[in-house]
């Protein structure tokens, strides 16, 4: 169903932020962490698991581009924040790649953000308000009481 709806050009520029953000994870984790400051005190299992596997939760949907998928990748990103910023203050030595960390989660999480939601739109897809539901149930009792 994503494919029969025509993607506006915002949404289009939205989804290349958040693919720039999630491509430029995937690649600096692993040289990062493998090639240019390996971690002796840790596995390379921990590694792996830790900065890697993380980013392969989102890859199928957003290969087949479901707007849901980039919403809850946002928590995920969430991940690359913190270790960010956490090495931001007790790492300057690696701060280059600390900064490109930063700059590729900003802009997955922007990207995803606002895709999700011009994309949803786009689609008819909407998350029902609590105010909704509420007055459904209500309509329900009344009928039901009747």
């Amino acid at each position: 169903m994503t494919n029969l709806v025509e993607k506006q050009p915002i949404t289009k520029r939205y989804q290349r932020f958040a693919l720039f953000g999630y491509i430029g994870l995937l690649i600096l984790m692993p040289l990062w962490m493998f090639v240019f400051e390996p971690r002796e005190n840790h596995s390379i299992g921990f590694i792996f698991a830790v900065y890697i596997v993380p980013l392969l939760f989102p890859m199928k949907g957003i290969i087949q581009d479901k707007p849901y998928t980039y919403a809850w990748a946002n928590f995920i990103v969430m991940l690359y924040f913190i270790h960010g910023f956490t090495l931001l203050w007790i790492a300057p030595e690696e701060r280059l790649f600390v900064l490109a960390e930063l700059v590729f989660a900003t802009s997955m999480f922007i990207g995803c953000t606002y895709y999700a939601r011009y994309r949803g739109q786009e689609l008819g897809l909407k998350i029902r308000k609590l105010k909704e539901d509420l007055a459904d149930e209500k309509a329900a009792h009344e009928f039901k009481d009747n």
